[in-house]
C-alpha cells in the first residue's frame, strides 16, 4: 500500500505503529546464504541511479537512488530472497519540506519504489523485512555520496 503525504511525522508514526504490532507477531524471514546480498532491481526507473544502501540485517537491502534530471529520490526494499509474502516498508522523507512518501505490505521480493523530491537536501529512509529494520536520518544533503556518519539507528534491535 503506497501512501504520500506532506507530514512525515504521521507517516512516520503510521509506519512505526503498523510495524510495532506486525514486528511482535511476524515470523523471522529466512536467511540467504552468506555472502548474498539483495542487488538493486531498477525498480525505480530510468535516469535513477544507486547512491547509497543499508543492509536490512542479513534478509535484504534497502537502496536510495536518485535522478539527476527532475531532482527526485526513490527508495526500494529488497529481500535477499524470495518467498512467502512478508511485512515490508520502503520510506523516504524530504527532511527539508517534509515530504514523505512509503510503501507497507506483505510482499514476495521488495517494497516500494517510493519518490520524493529533494534536489539539494537531506533525506530520512529505511526500509523493513520482516522483524528486521534499518533507517538513515539526514543523509545525501544535496550530493550523490553517501555521508560518512551514516547511522543505523536499530542495529542494536537486531
Amino acid at each position: 500500500m503506497k501512501r504520500s503525504t506532506h507530514a512525515a511525522g504521521a507517516a512516520l508514526l503510521t509506519v512505526a505503529a503498523v510495524g510495532a504490532g506486525v514486528l511482535a507477531t511476524a515470523p523471522v524471514a529466512s536467511a540467504a546464504p552468506a555472502g548474498a546480498t539483495a542487488a538493486y532491481n531498477g525498480a525505480c526507473g530510468s535516469g535513477y541511479s544507486k547512491v547509497n544502501s543499508m543492509p536490512v540485517g542479513n534478509v535484504g537491502t534497502v537502496y536510495l537512488t536518485y535522478n539527476s534530471s527532475n531532482g527526485r529520490n526513490c527508495v526500494v526494499t529488497i529481500r535477499n530472497t524470495s518467498g512467502s509474502p512478508t511485512y515490508m516498508v520502503s520510506y523516504l522523507s524530504n527532511i527539508e519540506t517534509g515530504d514523505t512518501s512509503y510503501d507497507e505490505g506483505e510482499y514476495r521480493s521488495y517494497a516500494g519504489p517510493v519518490y520524493v523530491s529533494a534536489r539539494g537536501e537531506c533525506v530520512e529512509w529505511g526500509g523493513v523485512i520482516g522483524n528486521v529494520q534499518a533507517w538513515n536520518y539526514g543523509s545525501n544533503c544535496g550530493t550523490l555520496a553517501a555521508k560518512k556518519d551514516q547511522k543505523d539507528w536499530f542495529a542494536g534491535e537486531r
